[in-house]
């Protein structure tokens, strides 16, 4: 859920603001890839402050470890994060500036509703509908582009994500999978590191990703064409019709909302039955 409102709320900000990229030269652009989308803030900057703090703020006292090694951990991610943006050449000093005090400031409001609305994803009979319509309405009507850019592609995924995922932890708690820790189990332990837990990590890694990668170009296979057809946009060339907003909005919302889906509800199940 931070992931997906940090996100969201730094690409539109983004494209509302519409700064260009740090000029070249005098900076030598390493990656290229995002060069297409607007500078200020940074939202690598920003998922790169809100993901470590996140994680601390929602572990310390649940798991028992020291609280130095947490905030250490959480200030190096965030620092690598952000140095990293302006070595490959996509951000300025201030890009990534702005995206930590941005990202720190949705947190200070956002944290705290946390409960509240997990709350509402897990019990709300009306869940599931709300849900899929707040993130499809976000992705809709949230910003129109000047030019295709990666960014309205990347806030639909964003957006289909969380919304798989949200809709996933509601069907985990009908069907009583996962459930929550009573309070006498807290805090858990932290499990002694040994060959087998490394194993074992890797074969879960390697086998959710597996899923996660067959239900990805699976439903590329499907939604693609179906899209195109509907909208009437010719297929012969799939990333032109990729481009158009009537595509590529719902392709990357319906592929990457089935990819968090199963992210929390089929592939957990999978390993609880091997």
């Amino acid at each position: 859920m931070v992931w997906v409102w940090v996100m969201y709320l730094g690409q539109c900000t983004k494209d509302v603001i519409g700064w260009s990229r740090p000029a070249s030269p005098p900076v030598v652009k390493v990656e290229m890839f995002y060069n297409s989308e607007y500078s200020m803030p940074s939202t690598h900057a920003m998922s790169g402050t809100a993901i470590p703090i996140s994680l601390f703020f929602m572990t310390y006292g649940r798991w028992e470890y020291p609280f130095t090694l947490g905030v250490s951990l959480a200030l190096c991610w965030c620092l690598l994060v952000c140095l990293s943006r302006i070595y490959m050449g996509m951000h300025s000093v201030l890009d990534v500036i702005v995206g930590v005090l941005y990202s720190a400031l949705i947190l200070l409001f956002f944290l705290p509703a946390l409960d509240l609305i997990d709350g509402f994803n897990l019990t709300c009979r009306y869940a599931p509908l709300i849900i899929v319509s707040l993130h499809l309405g976000l992705g809709l009507f949230s910003f129109t582009l000047d030019t295709w850019s990666t960014s309205r592609g990347d806030t639909a995924q964003i957006l289909g994500v969380g919304a798989g995922i949200a809709l996933a932890s509601h069907v985990n708690h009908y069907l009583g999978l996962l459930p929550d820790p009573t309070p006498d189990q807290l805090p858990f332990a932290v499990p002694v590191f040994s060959a087998g837990l490394v194993g074992m990590a890797i074969l879960r890694l390697f086998l959710g990703v597996l899923v996660l990668m067959t239900t990805r170009a699976l439903m590329k296979a499907i939604t693609i064409p179906l899209v195109c057809r509907v909208f009437r946009v010719p297929s012969t060339d799939v990333r032109k019709a990729r481009q158009h907003m009537e595509v590529e909005l719902p392709y990357r919302y319906i592929v990457y909302g089935a990819v968090g889906f199963n992210v929390l509800c089929l592939v957990p199940l999978l390993f609880s039955y091997m």
